[in-house]
């Protein structure tokens, strides 16, 4: 049943509050109220959960899943990825796939040199017979010898160095990635900084707005000197909400700042838009997360890596032999001396202990992969669940900030009727920007789940090589299948 028009004065001053009521209690009763006051009620938005969305398009290809628009409230393209690339972990990360090249180059080369040894003696000959008599030749030898390393030794090592610069490079991608959301969370921090700054702005100029209000009422007689003192007390409030966002604000901007120097912030953070839910399955947007995760990706390097040091510890078990020529004279000239010598170490009990080490250590490599995998899986499952919900908790809170907001504004009506206190313009305004405040956050929260499966899946920042540790990887991998061939 409909409530009559707000018209008259002399009504009972219950009214509103049964009105104010009847808006916490339920939304139905919201709309009747809104339509005896001459106005519209609250536009809702439609609640469907965002995996619906995903369903509908589950047939796209996966080239239509990352939204054409770049989002208005990220920072610019450029900027972000020059952070990024400027961040001391990536460049450090650089820096090991010039070493791994290096040390790469070392292995291909071998551990062994050539050895070149020089002697010189002199001999000296008594004559038995003849005591005093006495022969003295000069005589010297040189030699040059190398130990040699077995074939299936040397194919390893390169095998070893392929693989560990196709390491570093994922673990430069890794560095990138997890740089950029380092980065995605801290400008969303400061988004929601500011946002609450803007929000609690707005509601002290309200307040204030009230404050004058009510003052001029007591000034001509009409109102109380405890309702004035309401007014003042809860614009303070409000100012003091205001200095603590502001502050929290500033924080953020500063840790931006100094973490990333290459961010310009502007003047004032943009403003959000309307979160958008994920378009795709569920099911294409767990396999491009799975594709481009780079923590599982440098697990499996790690592994490969840690067999390939195995299979070459197996193969020391057998010494590599050194080899050598040398020449001679003795008898000062007398006698020429051509020879050829091999040497063999004879094995003992560390290398085979080497060898059962590095074959433990590749169960140890296989089980972290094992967990890095079950961690992966538990982090998609949980942002694609977190995505979905997301979107959904907006949807939801956004219905309750505009329906408060629509009984903050009858409420003020009411007064201005003489149907309500100032206790209850207040209390409705706080409901409201309580209301607005969580309405805010949850806006951010979609976005930023949505954005970070775009960044997951490399369809929010394009860094160029983003893709070389994967070529790499499946160049080692191809180069290693064909030396086992040969």
């Amino acid at each position: 049943m409909s409530t009559p028009p707000l018209a008259a004065t002399h009504r009972p001053r219950a009214r509103p509050l049964t009105l104010l009521l009847a808006l916490l209690l339920g939304t139905g009763s919201l709309a009747s109220h809104a339509g005896a006051a001459g106005l519209a009620p609250a536009t809702r938005l439609p609640v469907s959960p965002a995996t619906s969305a995903m369903t509908a398009s589950a047939g796209a290809p996966a080239s239509e899943v990352a939204t054409d628009t770049y989002p208005a409230e990220l920072p610019p393209a450029a900027q972000a990825i020059l952070a990024v690339r400027q961040s001391p972990q990536v460049v450090g990360a650089q820096m090991q796939i010039d070493a791994e090249i290096e040390r790469r180059n070392s292995l291909e080369a071998g551990p062994y040199e050539w050895t070149v040894r020089l002697g010189r003696q002199q001999r000296r000959i008594d004559s038995s017979e003849t005591p005093s008599t006495t022969q003295r030749f000069r005589e010297w030898n040189a030699a040059l010898e190398r130990p040699v390393r077995m074939p299936g030794k040397a194919t390893l090592d390169t095998n070893i160095g392929d693989q560990g610069v196709a390491q570093a490079r994922a673990a430069h991608a890794d560095a990138l990635h997890e740089t950029a959301r380092t980065l995605l969370g801290a400008w969303f921090v400061w988004l929601r900084e500011s946002e609450t700054a803007r929000q609690w702005q707005q509601q002290t100029d309200s307040l204030l707005a009230q404050q004058q209000a009510t003052a001029r009422r007591v000034q001509l007689g009409d109102g109380a000197r405890l309702e004035l003192l309401q007014a003042e007390a809860a614009a303070a409030q409000a100012r003091a909400a205001l200095e603590q966002a502001r502050r929290r604000t500033a924080v953020a901007a500063a840790e931006l700042r100094a973490r990333f120097p290459a961010i310009v912030l502007p003047t004032s953070a943009p403003i959000p838009g309307l979160p958008q839910p994920p378009s795709g399955s569920a099911g294409q947007w767990r396999e491009h997360l799975l594709e481009h995760n780079h923590e599982l990706r440098l697990a499996r390097a790690e592994t490969q890596q840690a067999r390939l040091a195995a299979r070459r510890s197996d193969a020391e078990r057998v010494p590599d032999p050194t080899i050598g020529v040398h020449v001679g004279g003795e008898r000062s000239g007398e006698e020429r001396l051509t020879g050829f010598t091999l040497s063999i170490p004879l094995p003992g009990g560390a290398r085979s202990a080497n060898a059962r080490r590095d074959t433990a250590l590749v169960g140890v490599a296989a089980q972290r992969e094992a967990a890095v995998t079950a961690k992966v899986a538990a982090e998609i499952a949980s942002a694609l669940a977190g995505a979905d919900t997301a979107y959904a908790a907006w949807q939801s809170a956004e219905n309750a900030a505009r329906g408060l907001e629509d009984a903050a504004r009858l409420t003020a009506r009411a007064r201005s009727l003489g149907e309500a206190s100032l206790n209850d313009v207040l209390l409705a305004q706080r409901l409201a920007n309580d209301a607005r405040l969580a309405a805010n956050s949850a806006r951010l929260d979609a976005q930023e789940a949505r954005c970070r499966l775009l960044l997951d899946t490399h369809q929010l920042w394009a860094y160029g090589d983003e893709g070389d540790e994967e070529d790499e990887c499946e160049a080692a991998a191809d180069a290693q299948n064909a030396r086992a061939m040969r």
